[in-house]
């Protein structure tokens, strides 16, 4: 795996993690939901309340401080992890659609989607391959799902998925 891919991996992972970790350290504290509790026309919410503009604030601010770290530009690290956030979002809203509660299970939803749309996006700038993305992708899979399970058993999840 080039150097290149690995080093998205991390901060696919730092992005989508950090979130979890602000909650976990911080409970409520400025937690305040994305959607502002709306709801959309099929009496859902928009996104749900785990959804706040803390997680998305930690998680450009966060990976973007690592970006250097890794020899990345920090306006990567800044623009991969809003893109992530926004497939995450992207992936709340279809699950309200589909009436599953927030911080639900939804397999490859939940993982697809965050990882998926920033290789999409910056697939031509970073210069990365077909392959390459399947591989980010099935790698951030397999460790969301571990990780998730790790941060339960550490009791900073509430779910283990």
């Amino acid at each position: 795996m080039p150097v290149i891919e690995l080093k998205l991996l991390v901060l696919l992972i730092i992005a989508n993690g950090v979130p979890i970790l602000a909650r976990g350290l911080l409970g409520e504290k400025w937690s305040f939901p994305l959607d502002a509790g709306l709801l959309f026309v099929d009496g859902q919410p928009l996104l749900g309340h785990s959804k706040t503009v803390r997680g998305v604030l930690c998680a450009i601010v966060v990976t973007g401080t690592a970006a250097p770290l890794l020899g990345l530009a920090v306006g990567l690290g800044c623009l991969l992890a809003a893109l992530s956030t926004l497939g995450d979002l992207l992936s709340s809203f279809i699950k309200r659609r589909l009436k599953l509660r927030p911080s639900s299970m939804a397999l490859g939803l939940d993982q697809v989607p965050e990882s998926l749309l920033p290789l999409l996006l910056m697939k031509e700038p970073l210069d990365l391959t077909w392959p390459g993305i399947l591989r980010i992708i099935v790698l951030f899979f397999v460790l969301d799902l571990a990780l998730s399970r790790l941060l339960f058993w550490l009791r900073i999840r509430k779910t283990p998925y």
